[in-house]
């Protein structure tokens, strides 16, 4: 047994956007394919959940380790969609999550192991967000979003292509 740190049993990684910082969802018209549809997602996410404890999640996986070999015993999930918190944006109270089976090296896996897993995933991504969080980089966003917004009030309105 090794006592060095190594991957840990599940790995998450995702971008977040507080939907309550976004000012705009108009899709600008020189918009490209994948800038349109990530802004379409976000759309439908306001519409369905509105801003206040709404968090948008994009570029996100999880994945879940189950042998000590790097080559194999493992899956990735992608993930994107919305976390809600609680009123003080303490804690995950909940979360609409598409998420799909990205990749996997697991010679033994089934599709009832597949559908409990995307719900195990759907949970780990809910906890890490609570870690998230606690960690202070929820904040950072608000921070590094409003940062942003006051750049773009600056300059008229244009940071860059697709901003």
């Amino acid at each position: 047994m090794s006592g060095s740190d190594s991957d840990p049993p599940v790995a998450i990684i995702f971008e977040c956007t507080p939907l309550r910082s976004v000012p705009r969802l108009d899709i600008p018209l020189d918009a490209s394919p994948r800038y349109r549809a990530r802004l379409e997602r976000m759309q439908r996410a306001v519409t369905a959940h509105g801003t206040r404890n709404a968090y948008y999640l994009t570029d996100g996986s999880c994945t879940f380790r189950f042998t000590n070999d790097e080559a194999t015993g493992w899956v990735r999930f992608r993930f994107e969609g919305t976390v809600f918190t609680d009123e003080a944006d303490l804690r995950a109270t909940g979360s609409d999550l598409e998420i799909l089976l990205d990749v996997e090296t697991c010679d033994w896996l089934t599709q009832p192991a597949v559908e409990w897993l995307t719900v195990s995933a759907k949970n780990a991504v809910e906890a890490e967000f609570n870690r998230y969080i606690a960690a202070g980089d929820l904040s950072k966003a608000k921070a590094r979003l409003a940062r942003e917004q006051a750049q773009s009030d600056a300059t008229g309105g244009y940071l860059g292509m697709n901003l």
